[in-house]
């Protein structure tokens, strides 16, 4: 495993059996977008996420018909559960009678300070730890009006306010995160935070958008983060279904060398200079190994500038050229093969490579 050697070291939290922080490997985190109360299609839900490889999983917890479905959810799923709190202090105290393994409360909208309190109190008995969401879209009025609009300044200075208060009732089991929809805010208000606290990070970019823009601006605001060391747990907030936050998440990680598993693909973006059909050549292949698990480097190369060192470099790779491609297997040539039987060829030796 490859580390950043520049990642601060954090307070080690465990959320059920998943550290997060300290040494720990980042997790990455997702949230159902069913509706909780509705049993079935949640436990459904999550257990797709769990096979995309979702290391905790979050619920929306509306009112006490959804806080009382977690003790159901709980005994029919494997990963870590949290349940996602706003306005009503008594949805987390029955959450935690059900079995939740985290709390995740908003300090713009949980209320007073009494009921934080007993939100503390009962987490502390029940060995629960308690992530302080802070959004930039509902942080307290005397906030917006000391700072004027959201910003990152306002939002560590709610995070701090909030961690003063749950350490003010002996609670330390925290987490924290600091999600805006505007990336720079977000990687701001994180840098920030990272230098007053050494509490974990749960890490993101808020209500990020669609598939495709939402990727983007996810990986370039929890990439620099993490590329920065700072981060100990992420999640990629999408319109879409949440299986691709996950497998967004793991990309992320991927590139970044902090994980290892799966396929890394490495294709080129094709020129002038390709004399095969190369781009849906590299979708299927694509396609076709997401769910492999273990750790084999693919490369597929249009042409003979970059691609045979590409391929040679790669666990196995294509390097194309005129209506054919030469096969690379660790380095080595293996046999030149015509452009119509690529994609069944490669993936036998893929799948050779598994064995």
């Amino acid at each position: 495993m490859i580390e950043l050697s520049n990642r601060k070291k954090t307070k080690t939290m465990w959320v059920g059996n998943v550290a997060i922080g300290g040494d720990a490997l980042i997790t990455v985190q997702s949230m159902t977008n069913t509706d909780t109360r509705k049993v079935k299609e949640t436990i459904r839900q999550i257990k797709e996420l769990e096979e995309a490889g979702c290391d905790i999983v979050r619920l929306a917890i509306p009112d006490m018909e959804a806080a009382r479905a977690v003790k159901s959810i709980k005994e029919s799923i494997q990963i870590p559960l949290v349940a996602d709190i706003h306005f009503d202090y008594r949805l987390a105290l029955e959450c935690i009678r059900n079995g939740v393994d985290k709390i995740r409360i908003n300090p713009g909208n949980i209320g007073e300070e009494e009921r934080v309190r007993e939100v503390a109190q009962m987490a502390k008995s029940s060995n629960v730890p308690i992530r302080i969401g802070v959004n930039a879209g509902s942080l307290e009025k005397d906030l917006l009006n000391k700072y004027g609009s959201p910003c990152p300044e306002a939002m560590v200075e709610s995070a701090i306010h909030n961690i003063n208060l749950l350490e003010k009732y002996n609670f330390d089991n925290i987490a924290v995160s600091l999600k805006a929809s505007s990336v720079p805010m977000t990687i701001e208000a994180y840098r920030l935070m990272s230098q007053k606290t050494t509490y974990p990070l749960h890490i993101g970019v808020t209500e990020a958008g669609t598939i495709y823009k939402g990727i983007i601006k996810s990986a370039i605001g929890i990439g620099t983060l993490l590329a920065e060391g700072i981060g100990d747990t992420l999640r990629v907030s999408l319109t879409d279904n949440p299986v691709e936050e996950v497998k967004a998440g793991k990309e992320i990680l991927k590139a970044l060398n902090l994980i290892t598993g799966g396929i890394e693909l490495i294709s080129c973006p094709t020129c002038g200079r390709c004399q095969m059909n190369m781009i849906p050549i590299a979708k299927e292949i694509e396609r076709l190994t997401t769910d492999i698990k273990q750790s084999i480097k693919i490369a597929v190369m249009g042409c003979a500038v970059n691609g045979p060192g590409e391929a040679k470099e790669a666990d196995i790779g294509i390097a194309g050229g005129k209506d054919c491609a030469l096969l690379f297997r660790k380095g080595q040539i293996v046999r030149k093969i015509p452009e119509n039987s690529i994609v069944e060829e490669l993936l036998k030796e893929i799948n050779n490579l598994c064995e």
